[in-house]
């Protein structure tokens, strides 16, 4: 069965809704430029995370911190203060850099590496992130985007249908409940990420498509 991360949630009364509607990561954006930046009201970062971080775990959910470009000292008193599940690293880090910080952190706090693709080769250049414990396959960003990730844009999918992946992954990168089983379908996808696509205004999720989105996500893995 396909497991579900929904992604960008900003506030604990949608974490506790994201882990009862049966989601198996709640994700957490600590990009500055991003709509989905969990600081609103310029309390301190740090404060703000460990609030959400304690809600998810009191709700039974898996947490994913998403960070763009981090320095290694800051990730290692980010884990020290709040050892969230995942680290999902969303910039241009290297596979050096990766290795680094998988090092650098706690064995139970996983790695992720978010890879954006258009076209075979980019899949081929995701194989050298060997370091992290889980690929996250997102659409690359538009021409002169300011952030990586939380576009809304697909990509071409049958790139996927042939690929040997070299390590657990996640799809992303404009799913919505209208498509995520087809996507599931045809890549054969065990994991899919979310963030635009449960929103109807931009940064804050809906309740209906949220449900909607983990609904189609089980069903097209019992269909498969």
């Amino acid at each position: 069965m396909a497991r579900v991360k929904i992604c960008g949630v900003r506030d604990e009364h949608m974490v506790r809704t994201v882990a009862r509607a049966g989601a198996d990561w709640v994700g957490f954006v600590l990009a500055p430029k991003s709509p989905r930046y969990i600081v609103r009201h310029g309390e301190p970062l740090s404060e703000r995370l460990i609030d959400l971080l304690t809600v998810a775990a009191e709700a039974d959910i898996r947490s994913a911190v998403l960070v763009v470009n981090p320095e290694i000292e800051w990730l290692q008193g980010l884990t020290n203060a709040v050892l969230p599940d995942v680290i999902q690293l969303h910039g241009n880090e290297t596979p050096a850099l990766v290795a680094e910080l998988r090092e650098a952190v706690p064995r139970h706090t996983e790695i992720w590496k978010a890879v954006g693709v258009a076209g075979p080769s980019d899949l081929e250049a995701a194989s050298v992130h060997t370091a992290a414990d889980r690929l996250l396959i997102d659409a690359r960003p538009p021409e002169g985007a300011d952030r990586t990730g939380g576009h809304g844009q697909t990509f071409d999918w049958s790139i996927l249908e042939t690929w040997h992946a070299p390590k657990p992954w996640l799809l992303a990168g404009g799913l919505t409940p209208d498509n995520v089983a087809d996507a599931i379908q045809r890549t054969q996808a065990d994991a899919v990420d979310v963030s635009s696509g449960v929103e109807c205004v931009q940064g804050e999720k809906d309740v209906g498509l949220v449900r909607a989105f983990i609904e189609a996500a089980r069903g097209a893995a019992a269909n498969a």
